[in-house]
């Protein structure tokens, strides 16, 4: 009874690892959105501002933002 236990959690274990993997990706995915709305916001306030260092580092964060939700778009469709 007990070895048949064992074969089922096995079993499940692959579903398990990619829901865990899935659910990584939906949270980077996330992550990433709200990373480039921040940027989105920051870069707002330097041209307002006419700050250029405020302005550069909002238009890099934005593009870490899209970045970051590529490479979590990318893992999620070889997982």
């Amino acid at each position: 009874m007990l070895l048949a236990q064992s074969v089922t959690l096995a079993e499940n274990s692959g579903n398990l690892v990619n829901s865990a993997l899935s659910l990584f990706s939906q949270f980077a995915i996330i992550g990433g959105g709200l990373w480039a709305v921040w940027g989105v916001i920051i870069l707002a306030g330097g041209l307002k501002d006419q700050n250029g260092p405020a302005t550069q580092a909002g238009v890099w964060q934005v593009v870490g933002g899209g970045l970051i939700i590529a490479a979590a778009a990318l893992f999620s469709s070889i997982v």
